[in-house]
């Protein structure tokens, strides 16, 4: 039987970490074919496949996520 990886989790290098204001989210690409992105404030995770991850990350480049003021 094979053993299921853990994610290991990392912070984006952008995240200001302040240990009065703990808010960054965290995500794992180490286990083949998902991605897992959790938020350091309460631990909850959500796992994509790696192409819903690529579809995600395209669209925030091109602006489809910018949020209007």
């Amino acid at each position: 039987m094979t053993a299921i990886p853990e994610f290991e989790f990392r912070t984006s290098s952008a995240c200001k970490y302040n240990n009065n204001d703990p808010r960054c989210v965290e995500v794992a690409t180490n286990v083949p074919g998902k991605v897992a992105v959790r938020s350091s404030v309460n631990g909850g995770t959500v796992e994509f496949s790696a192409e819903e991850w690529n579809d995600f990350l395209s669209g925030a480049k091109l602006g489809e996520f910018d949020v209007a003021a």
